[in-house]
């Protein structure tokens, strides 16, 4: 069983900022360098690095390179900030940042976001029943949080207990993030999968062949609406419909308690080429699961159920 370690992920050198390139992954694993915080703000937009928790510690090292270089420090922090709207870690690891700007304060970041996955990663992994089909979609592994992950280091847990069957990965449109990432990682990790075209998902419920759905969020609102990869809700929608539970795992950084619902969320549009280079296309990269259509937000600290604004931990974020 391979384990993608932290620091093959993302790391800090002493003046650079070098990042797994995502966007050529599974065909290649080729290492981007980032000699500034403009560097590492494109690298988010581009998505060579992406997935709320690793935004978070990339713009924590991004913050901590800037530092050393002597660049001006609030230019720095407006272009990382700037890079992704939706993921509000990012805003989060920079408030940590402006306190302590040290490669050290940034190593810390990454260090704990780990620790914080594998918690919560124990904790989801409880609600799997033995012998189970997961559905999961996007990536929300090693890659999207610098390290064991959040849905899909429940999914890992589980496994290592014997509790799974299979795993059904989502392709997830438009980037097909599902099926490069997500399948590459559970290859590597020797875990049992299938890619499914995200429109299958209904039928392989209908059909008995889904127990659960698990996914990340890019941004939980203090009631528990959730934002995450565009598709989330449809099958939130579907899993209600058949009676499937769908459990959001996450980070305590990830939930915005300045934010009261999911209304107040910003969702990234991002270029219709991305769709179609011939004909007009819509291309929104995320929307917002309402809380109702959530079984459990599972954290850190453990399996938080409605009402979300009661149960959900409260966090620290600065936007």
């Amino acid at each position: 069983m391979s384990d993608l370690g932290p620091e093959q992920i993302i790391r800090l050198e002493h003046d650079r900022v070098v990042l797994l390139d995502q966007r050529r992954l599974p065909d290649e694993e080729v290492e981007l360098e980032c000699r500034s915080a403009a560097e590492v703000a494109q690298a988010i937009r581009d998505l060579a690095v992406r997935g709320a928790p690793a935004i978070g510690v990339a713009v924590a090292y991004g913050y901590a390179l800037a530092a050393q270089n002597g660049e001006n420090l609030e230019e720095a922090a407006a272009v990382l900030l700037g890079s992704r709207p939706t993921a509000v870690n990012l805003a989060w690891a920079l408030d940590r940042m402006r306190a302590d700007p040290a490669p050290e304060a940034a190593r810390r970041i990454h260090d704990e976001e780990v620790e914080r996955c594998r918690s919560m990663a124990a904790h989801a992994a409880d609600l799997v029943p033995p012998g189970s089909r997961i559905l999961t979609h996007c990536n929300t592994g090693g890659l999207a949080t610098g390290g064991y992950g959040t849905a899909l280091g429940a999914i890992r847990a589980a496994n290592e207990r014997g509790l799974v069957e299979r795993v059904w990965v989502g392709e997830t449109r438009p980037l097909l993030q599902g099926a490069r990432l997500t399948a590459w990682e559970l290859e590597e990790l020797g875990v049992p999968f299938s890619v499914i075209a995200d429109s299958a998902a209904a039928s392989l419920m209908a059909q008995g062949e889904v127990g659960c759905v698990l996914t990340g969020a890019d941004r939980i609102a203090a009631n528990g609406d959730t934002a995450n990869k565009i598709g989330t809700y449809s099958l939130a929608v579907l899993a209600a419909h058949h009676a499937i539970p769908l459990y959001v795992v996450a980070p305590t950084s990830t939930i915005d308690s300045e934010t009261p619902s999911g209304g107040g969320i910003p969702i990234e549009e991002r270029s219709p080429d991305e769709v179609s280079t011939r004909f007009p296309a819509r291309n929104p990269a995320f929307y917002v699961t309402p809380a109702d259509l959530i079984a459990a937000i599972v954290t850190e600290v453990g399996a938080h159920r409605p009402p979300y604004s009661e149960s959900l931990p409260l966090a620290t974020i600065r936007t």
